[in-house]
């Protein structure tokens, strides 16, 4: 399997092998688990959960500019080549539509501008997400656009 830069839909049946590569490579990777909730509350407790901060993010209030800060530097602090972030149980949930929709747009704007060297000092990371609906049915989350 390849380890791709950059937001992935995937099937949950992907994730073990994912997982399974990134051990075998040695790739540092962290679990975003939001219990099938994917709501503006559980996204953030699921970043402040499994991925380091730089800087720390707040409890009480939840910004999505300062959550992308956050991430992306937390992230550019670990200075490993590759991160992988695996999102095993996404959906869009009904009325948190649009908080799913700016979760995968921070995750793929993170690992856009991590890649660049111009924006990380000439130190890019190539962070890779894969993104799995909570339910195994076989679709993938939708990662597009």
């Amino acid at each position: 399997m390849v380890i791709d830069r950059g937001l992935h839909g995937v099937c949950g049946t992907d994730i073990p092998g994912i997982l399974g590569e990134t051990a075998h490579q040695g790739i540092p990777v962290f679990t975003l688990t939001t219990a099938g909730r994917t709501d503006k509350e559980a996204f953030f407790a699921a970043v402040r959960d499994a991925l380091p901060p730089d800087p720390p993010l707040g409890s009480f209030r939840m910004l999505w500019d300062a959550l992308s800060d956050s991430l992306w530097g937390g992230l550019h602090e670990l200075k490993s080549p590759r991160v992988i972030i695996v999102w095993p149980d996404a959906r869009p949930v009904a009325g948190a539509e649009g908080d799913f929709r700016t979760a995968l747009s921070i995750l793929r704007d993170v690992a856009a501008s991590l890649a660049e060297a111009r924006d990380t000092s000439e130190r890019p990371t190539q962070v890779s997400v894969y993104v799995a609906p909570a339910s195994s049915g076989g679709e993938a989350a939708s990662a597009k656009g």
